[in-house]
């Protein structure tokens, strides 16, 4: 009937007008690990980013050993938004790898329900900061280990060995350029949020 109310008639309105759920998700890790190339990858929207030339003046300050040929850096954030599912958006916020910015992860990890932190097998000590920061918070969260020109010379248990992480903390070879790659790291991490909520 026209003009009748769907509540009224004990109806409830289509599901296509429901909200999906939306998950903010960090993407963290050390200068230079694939943060920014990880967001761009896997973003179905253009991402925003917040890059700026390396110049002269952090030639005493970052450290470039392993990374010589990195030339621009974040300053603030990357953003991007993946929809996983119909009921699931992740908004994806990369943070700043060097510790001068260190600063910015609080307020980055405001709303977070969980993080990426992303590796760099050449230099795993970069992302030992990103590691205690999610455990001191409490904020749960995966490995992704990028592999630099599709190279994983450790497996995933070696890794974990060698960062001293818990069994319970998963650890995924990945490939920061490749969007499928990307994806299945955050459903992993998904999939560990969920877990985690059902145990509480």
């Amino acid at each position: 009937m026209a003009g009748s109310d769907p509540a009224a008639s004990g109806t409830s309105a289509p599901d296509a007008l429901s909200a999906p759920d939306a998950v903010k998700i960090l993407i963290a890790g050390g200068f230079g690990v694939g943060k920014t190339t990880m967001v761009g990858a896997v973003s179905e929207i253009v991402p925003l980013r917040t890059e700026e030339p390396l110049t002269s003046a952090g030639l005493n300050v970052d450290d470039l050993d392993g990374i010589e040929e990195k030339r621009a850096t974040t300053v603030a954030l990357d953003f991007g938004r993946i929809t996983l599912s119909p009921e699931l958006v992740l908004y994806l916020f990369g943070t700043p790898g060097q510790q001068r910015f260190w600063f910015m992860w609080n307020d980055l990890a405001i709303g977070a329900l969980g993080a990426v932190v992303l590796i760099d097998v050449r230099r795993p000590e970069s992302s030992f900061a990103a590691i205690d920061f999610f455990e001191r918070r409490g904020i749960p969260f995966v490995v992704g280990v990028n592999g630099f020109h599709g190279q994983h010379p450790y497996t995933p248990e070696e890794i974990r060995d060698a960062l001293a992480l818990p069994e319970r903390t998963p650890v995924l070879l990945c490939d920061a350029r490749e969007r499928g790659s990307c994806r299945d790291v955050l459903i992993t991490l998904i999939d560990e949020l969920i877990a985690s909520s059902s145990h509480n």
